[in-house]
């Protein structure tokens, strides 16, 4: 059984986090389980209990302590061990150069030890701060102080507004045309390709695609009510549609994606949907 909490960040910290989030499963030490990653948004991941490993170039690379996770163009292929217990936080695409130097596009579907982006003394004293928490309460509170220790670093820079705007678009519409967003935008297409690219890791194409195969997922899984199903249906032309679109996706036909045992990833909708309520 999964345990998962959503928390707004505080309003200071909300251009910059989508939300914070604890995710707990007591399972048995020999425990393990193959499963899926994807989400609109970077996360830092802090690996507080059992051992999260990810595939990649053909073989699994061990995961552990405070780990970057890039922004999906993909579904992520991972392996969970014993039990589970992370902490974490989601990266608004907007605020991805307040936090980080590197472009997005340089962590694309890669999962990457934070202290490769973050000093090492700032994520020691992070890792410690979470491992002293006894509620929800103080990790988030660690979480937070984290965030703002890295902001003040990189001397506060700001979110990007258009980009901001453009996610906003994305989430609400993702059968917008590239060209009408860069319009409401006032750049250029070329302009916001740029832009996503540092911010997002993708073109704005593919941030669209990502949003409605998202969306359309948590339908099939059913996760919303039916509206939202009926909504996220008719964003595909028709059926031959929405059977490339997740093939490209989950590599598999929608009916067997509909079946498939993915709780992490299932769960991983569930945050979504509930995270909209917090932004």
């Amino acid at each position: 059984m999964i345990s998962s909490h959503n928390y707004a960040p505080s309003a200071h910290l909300l251009p910059f986090i989508r939300r914070h989030y604890i995710v707990e499963a007591k399972l048995p030490a020999d425990f393990c389980h193959e499963d899926y990653l994807m989400a609109d948004n970077g996360f830092v991941r802090v690996i507080l209990a059992g051992e999260w490993d990810w595939w990649h170039q053909d073989q699994w690379v061990a995961g552990s302590g405070a780990l970057l996770f890039g922004p999906n163009a993909q579904m992520l292929r991972i392996r969970v061990r014993g039990p589970i217990f992370v902490a974490g936080f989601a990266i608004r695409p907007s605020a991805w150069t307040a936090l980080f130097t590197q472009a997005a596009a340089s962590h694309v579907d890669m999962i990457s030890p934070l202290a490769d982006a973050w000093t090492p003394d700032l994520v020691a004293k992070f890792i410690k701060s979470l491992d002293a928490a006894k509620q929800d309460k103080d990790r988030v509170a660690a979480l937070e102080a984290a965030v703002e220790t890295q902001l003040a670093s990189l001397k506060g820079k700001g979110v990007d507004p258009l980009i901001a705007t453009f996610e906003s678009i994305a989430r609400r519409d993702s059968t917008t045309r590239v060209e009408e967003a860069a319009r409401i935008l006032g750049l250029s297409p070329r302009q916001l390709e740029r832009r996503c690219l540092t911010s997002f890791g993708l073109s704005p194409k593919s941030v669209l695609q990502r949003c409605r195969f998202l969306d359309m997922a948590a339908a099939m899984r059913g996760i919303g009510n039916a509206d939202q199903a009926e909504l996220a249906s008719l964003r595909y032309f028709d059926q031959s549609h929405l059977n490339r679109e997740v093939r490209r996706y989950a590599g598999m036909t929608p009916g067997a994606f509909q079946k498939a045992t993915m709780p992490l990833f299932t769960e991983s909708l569930k945050l979504r949907e509930e995270g909209k309520t917090l932004a």
